[in-house]
């Protein structure tokens, strides 16, 4: 079987070298603004601890003192968390007299926590098979 070189090669300056026609997509404008935002939003959803207090949050609104019952941590370690996650508007706050309820910011925020803890869970299945996985697709 003769196999076709391939068309995009690499010069002697290891540059690839290729002809616009060779390429599927056309010219993509990416929002430098936009990516590093969600590169926020994802740092912030990067830490265990606080990506804990969001899956507390995804199931109900709740103040400081619920959360540290719940998670079993303390008020100032639970209250550093919620600040930076507030400050990167991944939850959202309301007082309701002397309490603070804390909710996730939206519905975006919440498939993002609930699709990277579904996808942990995937991959920790021995027997998970992506071929026949109805709720990847």
């Amino acid at each position: 079987m003769a196999v076709e070189p391939k068309s995009c090669e690499l010069s002697a300056e290891t540059e690839a070298t290729c002809a616009a026609h060779e390429h599927a997509g056309g010219a993509m404008a990416i929002d430098t603004a936009a990516c590093e935002r969600a590169a926020a939003i994802f740092r912030a959803l990067g830490d265990p601890q606080r990506l804990r207090i969001l899956l507390v949050l995804e199931a109900s609104e709740r103040c400081v003192s619920e959360l540290c019952v719940v998670l079993d941590d303390n008020m100032p370690a639970i209250s550093q968390r919620l600040r930076l996650l507030k400050s990167e508007r991944v939850v959202r706050s309301r007082r309701e007299g002397k309490h603070i309820y804390y909710a996730l910011a939206d519905a975006h925020i919440s498939r993002l926590v609930t699709n990277g803890l579904l996808h942990a869970l995937e991959q920790a299945a021995p027997d998970h098979s992506p071929e026949v996985c109805r709720e990847c697709d």
